[in-house]
């Protein structure tokens, strides 16, 4: 039975009786018998209900492609982009009537070494990449609001392009269900105002609700987040897109192309064979890791281990999560003031709901997973931090269950979760 689990650079054992233990949640094993770059080009070669892009492009037309930024660099860009100018040169496209749009929502202007980490060396030398500004009204297009009510508004370059081509990459995400796809329209290239109306879909529609069920990690479901994000891109309708699937060593496994709903759809059960694992039940007492330095390098980079350690564990169960924290609470001032600035649930909620960033719902959802669950967190945090919250800090995953078993009995039941960042509990429907 596998009883070590990841903390920092350390790997610990883990001392619970193994007779307690109902089941070790890893990722599956998918078997991969293409390169990266085979599975890249055959991708392109053999798009989803779509003709290939040589065929969708003609000479004299321009080309936007819209790409990831610098955060999302796990999406290897540098490893197909150049393969996409390829297939867009070959369809008589020069490279001066293809444009470079990085989908940064409303994340920073990025460096040029950023830039040339994006497009790989060669690319570099022929391309520049514009960052889209989330707050540019004058480079912004009103294009109507969808049935959510959500303003959409799209960057202006790639709106005048005769041709736009969406990239990236598809993991669990915690609030539109799955990565890629119209992603890279909203929030990629949209407006503040569009993303952050969007965005707030992942709260109930009543004050006082909380999160809304339906948004989370591997649903797409009657979740707002994600149809109103389809919505807004019917307005872009976007020509052709390609997005990777990757495995927890970055390697990329698995690709999809052409029509950016379907194919999507595609890449989704690719995510979901590596990375989703059924589940018979819920256990009492989880204990998850997000599987160490650096992915544990502040506690902001552990909500993924919250979300899906919260999937496997029963109501009001304990949820013990081991991340050291080196680096401290991570995110920015308002995920912090979540944390620091509120007693109650509810006093965050009304903050959220007046102004809402995804940095404030990520601190909102660490306290909510407080009030909902036993939340007990081995960190090298100061406990003080977190004083304010539902959270208990300790330094010892011994202490960590003195504490779990003070409210479940020493037969409680035991789920273990070493990769939790990268896997999603699925439970069984009888």
């Amino acid at each position: 039975m596998y009883k070590k689990m990841k903390y920092g650079n350390l790997e610990i054992d883990i001392p619970v009786d193994e007779k307690n233990i109902i089941q070790v949640i890893k990722s599956n094993e998918v078997k991969v018998t293409k390169s990266e770059e085979q599975i890249i080009q055959d991708a392109i070669e053999h798009p989803t209900d779509s003709a290939r892009l040589k065929e969708l492009v003609h000479p004299g037309e321009t080309v936007c492609i819209v790409i990831p930024d610098v955060t999302r660099a796990w999406q290897r860009t540098d490893k197909y982009l150049s393969k996409l100018v390829d297939e867009i040169n070959a369809g008589g496209v020069q490279d001066k009537d293809i444009t470079f749009l990085s989908a940064t929502g409303t994340h920073r202007s990025q460096t040029k070494e950023e830039h040339e980490e994006l497009l790989g060396k060669e690319l570099s030398k022929r391309f520049k990449i514009i960052d889209h500004d989330c707050l540019d009204k004058d480079n912004l297009v009103y294009l109507g609001k969808t049935n959510y009510d959500t303003p959409v508004s799209i960057n202006k370059i790639a709106l005048n392009c005769d041709h736009i081509v969406i990239t990236g990459g598809i993991i669990y995400h915690f609030l539109v269900g799955f990565s890629g796809g119209k992603k890279t329209i909203l929030p990629g290239i949209a407006s503040y105002e569009t993303i952050m109306a969007n965005h707030a879909l992942s709260l109930s529609k009543d004050f006082g609700g909380g999160t809304y069920p339906t948004v989370h990690s591997g649903n797409i479901e009657n979740n707002p987040v994600h149809i109103d994000m389809l919505e807004a891109a019917s307005f872009v309708k976007p020509d052709f897109m390609f997005n990777v699937v990757v495995d927890k060593n970055g390697t990329i496994v698995g690709a999809v192309a052409g029509n950016y709903i379907s194919a999507h759809a595609k890449g989704r059960k690719m995510v979901d064979d590596q990375d989703g694992v059924n589940i018979s039940e819920k256990a009492d007492i989880t204990i998850a890791t997000a599987g160490g330095y650096p992915k544990d390098i502040n506690l902001y980079q552990s909500i993924k281990t919250m979300i899906n350690a919260r999937t496997a564990t029963k109501d009001n169960g304990t949820v013990i999560i081991l991340s050291e924290c080196r680096e401290g609470l991570g995110g920015d001032e308002e995920m912090q003031s979540m944390l620091l600035n509120f007693d109650t649930s509810e006093e965050r909620e009304k903050d959220l709901r007046n102004k809402y960033s995804i940095s404030k719902y990520v601190g909102y959802y660490f306290c909510e997973s407080g009030d909902k669950f036993n939340v007990i967190l081995v960190s090298s945090l100061n406990p003080d931090l977190l004083k304010r919250t539902n959270i208990t800090v300790v330094k010892t995953i011994e202490e960590a269950l003195e504490l779990a078993y003070k409210t479940n009995s020493k037969d409680a039941t035991i789920t273990l979760m070493p990769q939790a960042a990268n896997t999603l509990p699925k439970l069984k429907q009888c």
